[in-house]
């Protein structure tokens, strides 16, 4: 399944946000990491982020782990209803920067937190209504629980790029395989 092209950013972008606080370390603690992620992202205004808007973010990226734990689609549902609700809606047709024509939901003018909401919501609704929650994943990495968005074509992304968790898992099954293998030889040199 292929999304359309402001939806696959926005998952990417909340996928990131639930990893914003991975392993007791707090990615967003301060305005400078938040306008920087929000930067990276591309997202509009990100450059007005004040100190009013991380604790908001912080719910955001709660609420926004709970739909990854959430698992079946009814659950899903749920919870991004929750999201939409708590989010006024105003969806228009724009283009800017390097964007084409995407959706914006809410007013340019609207709170940081709120605009993140509301375009985690709708790329969520996407996800939910083309039945592909199933792309909504935690790393299979052992010592891993980061999440991640499977947007590869036959939905076969198991590790999340950020520990470089699949090289370390497939380099550590190898040695086991090695070991093994090796293990039960002896040498007759």
């Amino acid at each position: 399944m292929q999304f359309a092209h402001d939806t696959e950013p926005s998952l990417v972008m909340a996928a990131d946000l639930v990893n914003s606080d991975y392993d007791g370390q707090e990615r967003l603690g301060t305005v400078a990491a938040l306008k920087e992620y929000l930067r990276r992202h591309e997202f509009t205004g990100w450059s007005s982020a004040d100190s009013a808007d991380l604790g908001q973010v912080h719910e955001l990226r709660t609420g926004l782990a709970a739909v990854w734990a959430a698992g079946h689609p009814d659950r899903v549902a749920a919870l991004v209803n929750e999201m939409l609700a708590a989010s006024p809606q105003q969806p228009r047709l724009t283009r800017h920067g390097s964007w084409d024509w995407h959706l914006h939901f809410t007013a340019d003018d609207a709170p940081i937190p709120v605009r993140m909401r509301a375009e985690a919501a709708m790329a969520l609704v996407d996800l939910v209504r083309s039945g592909n929650v199933d792309r909504l994943k935690r790393c299979a990495a052992e010592d891993c629980d980061r999440v991640l968005i499977d947007l590869s074509k036959n939905r076969s992304r198991r590790f999340c790029t950020e520990g470089n968790c699949g090289n370390r898992t497939h380099v550590a099954a190898y040695r086991e395989r090695r070991a093994t293998t090796s293990g039960g030889r002896r040498d007759e040199s």
